[in-house]
């Protein structure tokens, strides 16, 4: 597998397929959200526009970084939002990098949102549905979040089935700038456990596919089989 790692200001062109990272924390809160029973989770553009659906959509759920806000239900947290009740629940995200990301990539044929917690879903989705070529957006601190880049280049590794031992990527995401900056309570809207549950290797089984739905761009779980499944019901 051919991979690249790009900051979103890097991206000149469009890829074929993109694998999206932001691991502290707006795909491990993802991932959380869908654990929790969330039926999808709209990327939104702005803050406005997510207030915008929730105006539309009173029942929706919004979250977003930083401190609590009016309009908003809860913030970008995992260590917060492991307890809430989200069955069958639409959630509304805006994050200062990973939502930024996952929509300057919303053309590609195949966009996977990812961090630590569901790597190796992510990994196997992209053996399976045979990637030659994947761009790795790594959204933190302007493309050069160590904690980002260690969970693409980990992720990249086991896409290409080498046996990889994780401790080395975990050490570097565990000791990144914005894992401090948690563990201080530099970051408004955070908990106190969020560093050590961004960091839970394999946490979900599941992959993360956005798609556009027009008008929107939509975050979905995805079986980590469901592209090796999908090539055999074609007789591939």
């Amino acid at each position: 597998m051919d991979a690249r790692f790009l900051g979103i200001a890097e991206l000149a062109e469009t890829p074929s397929t993109a694998v999206v990272v932001d691991v502290m924390r707006a795909f491990t809160v993802a991932a959380w959200a869908f654990a929790r029973g969330a039926e999808k989770i709209v990327l939104a553009e702005s803050l406005d526009e997510a207030l915008a659906l929730k105006a539309r959509h009173p029942d929706w759920v919004t979250l977003k970084d930083g401190p609590p806000a009016a309009g908003f239900d809860t913030v970008n947290s995992p260590g917060l939002l492991r307890s809430a009740d989200l069955a069958g629940q639409t959630v509304v995200q805006k994050t200062t990098a990973g939502t930024v990301g996952a929509l300057a990539v919303k053309e590609a044929s195949l966009v996977l949102c990812a961090a630590f917690v569901v790597a190796e879903a992510t990994a196997r989705l992209l053996r399976t549905r045979e990637c030659g070529s994947v761009t790795f957006v790594v959204t933190g601190d302007d493309g050069r979040a160590e904690e980002d880049l260690a969970c693409a280049q980990y992720i990249a590794q086991r896409a290409s089935g080498a046996r990889t031992d994780p401790t080395e990527f975990l050490r570097r995401a565990g000791t990144s700038r914005a894992a401090a900056e948690l563990a201080q309570g530099v970051r408004q809207g955070a908990h106190a456990d969020d560093v050590a549950l961004c960091l839970e290797l394999d946490r979900f089984p599941f992959a993360m596919v956005a798609a556009l739905e027009e008008p929107l761009m939509v975050l979905r779980p995805c079986a980590a089989d469901a592209g090796e499944a999908s090539a055999k019901s074609r007789g591939e």
